[in-house]
């Protein structure tokens, strides 16, 4: 699919009585390969292309999208976008990004394809791999199967005011899950990774290992009593207590005023040993993309620059609303119109690493594993169900299950303190995170 459809979409919805249009257009092709118990367990392949088409009648807009690229489909496509478009509510802060943050020119090179495809035969033995390594760690009773995959993708985009880009990625992963028993009691571990190259992706024995090691150590756990102690979230898991953040900072919950951050914009909200960076541009990273989903150029930013917000995240119609500038955080799929979102974000490394901040909190929980998060938007009250390892002085003295840990993320962030084991694994990634006091509830 090129820019010549998506200008032809655009002239016809136009036509149609559209005073502005936009047309985005996704190819992917994907396949992975799943095996348990040593046996192919399951196939999945996908080939798709779509379309999608928003059109504004003044202050209106409408967006609709679809699969059949057939002429006949594709003006019942504007058609059906032209006609909502009439009936819609006006919306005072629809419209295109301004033109002048638009991306031109030729578009920085990230390195986000890899034209390395992956065969069937490849990836099951990958997958098989990755299960008997892990099946052959000492504890290791059974295995919840491993996944290999491969995908490429392709995204389109042009408007009536003049943008056109496009941004081709490619995707291969690998995980497995295993299961550790000791005839009193079952836990699982996992080990997985994505990466956009081929040759970045980790060997599959080494996966497969981890994840078998992962799930023998929690073998023996127990439940604690209720407690208040330090807890610190190891760095697989620390991004689900900064994930909030992204919601609470977001141009559409400031304008409607529920968010729990509303009032500190350009204020401390994290110690000044924390810095928190969204970055689009990063080579080779799963969230990179040279535009964001409006056309505006991307750019690298410190939402949180030693400690102070420095930004709410906004696309135009946001914006607008506050009456600021896009920020380049529009994100959207083929229906709807854009909401926000962040790229590549990293919460950059402290100075000590997990055994130090052990060290350094004494005896505390770390978390290893948390399910079930529970947020109030507009207060910050989080708490969420979690398991890991008590540790005593500064070492791991035993794990630990079937316990929820629970806080306020403003009186949370503000004693944060990040650690220096940063491996960057995927789009959002942080260091280990010690907070010097939470509330544990146990047996």
């Amino acid at each position: 699919m090129d820019q010549n459809l998506l200008a032809e979409l655009i002239d016809a919805a136009k036509r149609a009585g559209a005073d502005a249009a936009e047309a985005v257009a996704a190819e992917r092709q994907a396949l992975s390969i799943t095996v348990r118990g040593g046996e192919l367990e399951e196939v999945e392949r996908e080939e798709s292309r779509d379309l999608g088409l928003r059109v504004f009648v003044g202050r209106r807009q409408a967006t609709v999208s679809g699969s059949d690229l057939s002429p006949e489909a594709r003006a019942k496509l504007v058609e059906r976008a032209v006609a909502m478009a009439r009936l819609a509510p006006e919306d005072p802060y629809a419209g295109f990004a301004p033109e002048e943050r638009l991306a031109r020119g030729p578009l920085p090179d990230l390195e986000l394809y890899d034209a390395t495809a992956l065969s069937p035969e490849t990836l099951e033995g990958r997958a098989r791999e990755a299960e008997a390594a892990a099946r052959a760690v000492p504890g290791v009773v059974n295995s919840d199967g491993a996944t290999a995959g491969w995908s490429s993708a392709r995204w389109v985009m042009a408007t009536s005011h003049g943008f056109s880009g496009a941004h081709q990625a490619s995707g291969f992963s690998l995980g497995a899950s295993a299961i550790a028993g000791d005839g009193q009691s079952m836990e699982t571990g996992y080990d997985g990774r994505s990466t956009r190259w081929h040759a970045d992706l980790p060997d599959a024995a080494g996966i497969g290992t981890t994840a078998g090691e992962r799930a023998a150590a929690r073998l023996g756990s127990r439940k604690i009593a209720s407690t208040t102690a330090p807890v610190i979230f190891e760095n697989r898991v620390a991004m689900s207590i900064i994930s909030p953040l992204i919601g609470a900072i977001s141009g559409p919950a400031i304008a409607r005023g529920s968010s729990f951050l509303k009032d500190r914009l350009g204020k401390e909200v994290f110690g000044k040993h924390v810095t928190i960076t969204d970055d689009p541009l990063r080579p080779r990273g799963l969230g990179s993309a040279p535009f964001d989903d409006e056309g505006v150029a991307a750019t690298k930013m410190d939402l949180i620059d030693r400690g102070v917000l420095t930004t709410w995240l906004l696309n135009s119609a946001s914006a607008r609303q506050l009456g600021l500038e896009t920020t380049g955080h529009a994100s959207r799929g083929l229906a709807g119109p854009p909401g926000v979102g962040v790229s590549n974000l990293t919460v950059q490394p402290g100075t000590d690493d997990k055994a130090a901040l052990m060290k350094s909190a004494g005896t505390g929980l770390l978390v290893t594993s948390m399910f079930g998060p529970s947020l109030n938007g507009n207060t910050g009250d989080w708490s969420v169900g979690c398991s890991g390892f008590w540790f005593e002085d500064g070492e791991i003295a035993y794990p630990v299950s079937e316990i929820t840990v629970a806080g306020n993320l403003i009186e949370m962030y503000a004693r944060l303190v990040p650690g220096s084991d940063l491996e960057i694994r995927g789009a959002s990634n942080s260091p280990s995170l010690l907070v010097d006091s939470l509330a544990i509830a146990g047996k």
